[in-house]
């Protein structure tokens, strides 16, 4: 069994759900705290062993390219101050030369197409996909979690679940299961925003993957689904229905969904909470309640 070495990041989304403010800042830079998005997520992969990461870009998002670069300004000015311990922290946060790549996806095609776009940095091996707009907050992290789980399997692909809100099934796409025992378990299939009451199970898919590169074989006929996009759950069903292991893992942890205001605005004060170096945040949200 392989190794998981490289994850991608579909990151040319235009982030309609974040507007007006998506107009001007990707939606993957709006900070939570003082971080943007895409900085957890990426340090969510690195702690789990990634080695290569893949950023699937698009018109308007240079700035990650820009953040994950150096800023001779900026760190000799820190330098000059003597603000060695925020500049020590900038340069750690910093890839390594060679560790970070960027592909450009030309066109809004959906999320398959943008994994599809990644397939020569990929090349034939296993690979994670991490939705950049999604913070799962967990000890060990997410993509730690899935690939302790991946390691465990017979070498198929491994899908992040959670249980669904009540009542809410029908706008998810919603896994089938083979047994739901424990949180690892296998896969039969997957179904899009079932109707109410026909719903497999209590589990939706979220934004982290282990996919094994056969399916770029799968996306490339390029074939569009629900709103005219490559659909990578599609892809994964045909994967799975010709006889290829999949296993959903109910990841110990809980998620904030970026892309939407009320998330992103949840993310703040949660993230915020758990800073030593942030004081008074609870205090100052219960004031803010008794106004």
């Amino acid at each position: 069994m392989k190794k998981i070495r490289k994850a991608v990041f579909p990151v040319a989304g235009l982030g309609t759900r974040m507007l007006p403010a998506a107009k001007t800042v990707a939606k993957e830079m709006l900070t939570v705290v003082d971080r943007p998005l895409i900085h957890y997520v990426m340090a969510e992969a690195r702690a789990a062993g990634i080695e290569h990461f893949v950023l699937v870009t698009g018109r308007g998002k240079t700035a990650m390219e820009d953040y994950f670069d150096h800023h001779i300004e900026l760190q000799a000015t820190l330098e000059a101050k003597k603000k060695n311990e925020i500049l020590d922290q900038l340069m750690a946060d910093l890839p390594k030369e060679g560790e970070i790549s960027y592909v450009r996806q030309m066109a809004p095609l959906g999320l398959g197409h943008a994994v599809w776009c990644a397939r020569e940095i990929i090349g034939d091996e296993p690979f994670a996909v991490l939705l950049p707009d999604m913070i799962m907050d967990a000890t060990p992290g997410c993509t730690r979690q899935m690939i302790d789980a991946y390691e465990q399997t017979d070498g198929g692909s491994v899908v992040v679940v959670e249980p669904v809100p009540a009542g809410m099934a029908h706008q998810y796409g919603i896994v089938a299961l083979e047994n739901q025992e424990g949180r690892l378990n296998k896969m039969t299939g997957m179904v899009e925003k079932p109707a109410p009451g026909t719903e497999p199970s209590n589990l939706f898919i979220s934004g982290r993957y282990i996919l094994q590169p056969e399916i770029f074989e799968v996306l490339n006929d390029r074939k569009t689904g629900a709103g005219g996009e490559i659909q990578l759950t599609d892809a994964m069903l045909k994967m799975l229905s010709a006889g290829s292991p999949y296993y959903a893992l109910e990841y110990d942890g809980k998620t904030y969904d970026c892309g939407d205001k009320l998330g992103w605005l949840r993310a703040n004060v949660a993230m915020a909470l758990q800073r030593p170096d942030i004081k008074g945040v609870r205090a100052m949200i219960e004031t803010e309640l008794k106004r």
